[in-house]
């Protein structure tokens, strides 16, 4: 039976908590340092905090430490390794495989997918360097994965859900290259997001001021069971730097849509423990989106591109017509607009324009603001008032199911609990005991006290009372129960503990070269790379900084697709004549495009 898991992000403590309270099988954080995300790291004295809420829950906490490293972090890397283990985490996510080279603790080890997880061959590279697990990149198709999974044993995760980046993850260098901001260490400064100028080849600007690699968000939603089958294993949300918000709704939206496919395929286990209950119903449309897109899952292409803003868009809701200095909407849905809600709109200058609902009278809109000249525009929603003040709210509970027993015997009385998973405590309580004079109702009254299980993780599935004979006061009822529950929850954190991981590297003869896209920046990476065989190592970018004839972005999305010109679609004519420029600024890239792997470089 295959164990699958809902892998939300937590961006600190608070978040972290929430999704798993939401039904998160695991969550991902950030550790102190050495995190693609280096805005959002957390104390050791978080993450164990974060580690105990989890194992409550039968739930796993991976954390990251996957940048780059040079030669003088190594050190700092492999203590804090062995910080995370001697917290309990279940697994740490790497992309520097230098570490391997080090002294590190028996931890469960995923490789990140910023080791550009992108082919067959390259996970079954990983699995022989002994990770337990392989994030796979965005970009690859179900069948691809299914290869993968029928010829190699290490589990597969993928992203459902978040924001693109749209070149391979490991292999931009881009953003290093014009601002020093490395995103292989945790620094990106999202040039991805900008606007550019395409220029043919003649120097005249095909397409003026837009966001040409600014893609759409990924929502697989839809194609969950496909997942499944082709061998995914852990379903991964994006949004390390996302809010409580996002994280409830997005969670709560997977939770359920993921327990409607397992409940009719008893092959598979969902990780974690309790049913999850929601006091609300969660809409992806309405948390921080640029649009949706499934991103090649099916292997075919499609737009993806979102050219005119790379900011949340939100819910088309219908359109917005001006007419005589005033506004009114023409709803495609039958959604309500509310004061303080926030719309947007895309201008008359290619530009996202918002503003905040300052009344509404029937469908008329009064905004908070002046807005540009239009006479019709599709109109958005990116804040919903009413959605927002739900969320702030109590939208969900957890719960585990326990058996309680309570038993009379000769030195006082014995209260069990055993949860769902095994996990059993006893409580005895040696004390002399007064008969009851009605027998009947004191047990009625145990039974009450003992299903009121409040605020605590866990809630009455069965009461076995063999006999009551004694008259118990209820505070004695509630002190014992207490401290079953308090014993249970301690046991259950102990029974969650990760075991050590059993890691085996298996060197073989694969490789000849390793050259820069293998992102080296230290002497024992290149070690890993020379005990399988390479002779000629070549340092990366985030080291050399040679960025002269090399493609600073390797995308699976193509820009000519995008725009209409693909050599091989009907419009080959509309193609303009190669090269083809992205320019910003003073930076001038040249696009090298490769139909036969249907990529597309950008070059330094």
């Amino acid at each position: 039976m295959s164990k699958i898991e809902l892998l939300l992000p937590a961006k600190d403590l608070t978040c972290g908590m929430t999704a798993i309270n939401h039904g998160a099988d695991a969550v991902y954080t950030g550790a102190p340092a050495f995190g693609a995300r280096q805005a959002v790291g957390n104390s050791l004295q978080d993450i164990e905090s974060l580690v105990k809420h989890a194992h409550l829950y039968g739930s796993k906490v991976h954390v990251t430490v996957n940048t780059l490293l040079y030669d003088n972090e190594l050190e700092s890397a492999r203590k804090l390794l062995w910080g995370l283990y001697n917290i309990g985490v279940d697994a740490v996510l790497i992309q520097d495989l230098g570490l391997l080279k080090l002294d590190i603790p028996p931890i469960a080890l995923h490789a990140s997918t910023q080791c550009h997880n992108h082919s067959l061959e390259r996970i079954q590279f990983l699995e022989k360097l002994g990770f337990t697990r392989a994030v796979l990149a965005r970009e690859m198709d179900m069948q691809t994965v299914q290869d993968i999974h029928n010829q190699t044993n290490i589990e597969l995760e993928a992203f459902v859900h978040g924001a693109l980046c749209v070149c391979y993850s490991g292999q931009c260098y881009i953003s290093r290259m014009m601002t020093g901001r490395s995103g292989n260490r945790g620094a990106c400064a999202q040039i991805c997001r900008t606007r550019f100028d395409l220029q043919g080849a003649d120097g005249k600007t095909l397409i003026h001021n837009k966001h040409l690699l600014s893609l759409k968000d990924m929502c697989r939603a839809d194609y969950i069971e496909t997942m499944l089958k082709a061998g995914i294993v852990s379903f991964k949300v994006e949004g390390r730097l996302k809010n409580e918000s996002y994280v409830k709704n997005v969670t709560a939206f997977y939770r359920q849509k993921l327990d409607a496919i397992l409940g009719g395929h008893p092959e598979y286990q969902r990780v974690g423990s309790g049913v999850t209950r929601f006091f609300f119903t969660p809409d992806l449309h309405k948390t921080f989106n640029r649009e949706y897109t499934p991103y090649f899952i099916d292997g075919q292409r499609e737009t993806m591109a979102s050219l005119d803003t790379p900011k949340a868009i939100g819910e088309p809701i219908g359109s917005l017509i001006h007419r005589n200095g005033k506004y009114y909407i023409d709803h495609s849905n039958q959604s309500s607009i509310n004061n303080g809600d926030g719309l947007c709109f895309i201008n008359n200058d290619g530009e996202l324009e918002g503003f905040l609902v300052n009344g509404v009278e029937g469908n008329r809109i009064i905004p908070q603001k002046p807005l540009s000249m239009f006479d019709k525009v599709t109109l958005y929603r990116n804040i919903d008032k009413a959605f927002e003040k739900v969320l702030s709210g109590k939208t969900a509970e957890r719960k585990i199911a326990v058996d309680i027993l309570f038993e009379e015997c000769a030195e006082g009385v014995m209260l069990t609990m055993t949860d769902e998973d095994g996990c059993s405590v006893l409580v005895e309580e040696n004390t002399e005991l007064s008969p009851a004079q009605q027998p009947e109702k004191m047990v009625e009254t145990l039974r009450t006290s003992l299903s009121k299980l409040g605020n605590t993780p866990f809630e009455a599935q069965t009461i076995t009372i063999p006999k009551c004979t004694a008259f118990l006061r209820v505070g004695f009822i509630n002190e014992l129960k207490n401290r079953a529950v308090e014993q249970l929850k301690a046991e259950r954190i102990r029974h969650f503990h990760p075991i050590d991981a059993h890691r085996d590297c298996h060197p073989e003869k694969l490789f000849q070269k390793a050259d820069y896209l293998r992102n080296i920046t230290n002497d024992a990476h290149k070690a890993v790379y020379a005990d399988f065989g390479a002779t000629e190592i070549e340092y990366g970018l985030d080291k050399t900084e040679d960025y002269a004839g090399k493609a600073v972005m390797t995308c699976k999305y193509c820009l000519r697709y995008e725009l209409g010109w693909c050599r091989k679609g009907p419009d080959t004519a509309k193609s303009p004549k190669d090269p083809l420029y992205l320019v910003s600024g003073k930076r001038r890239f040249r696009l090298e495009f490769d139909c036969g792997r249907c990529e597309m470089k950008v070059m330094g």
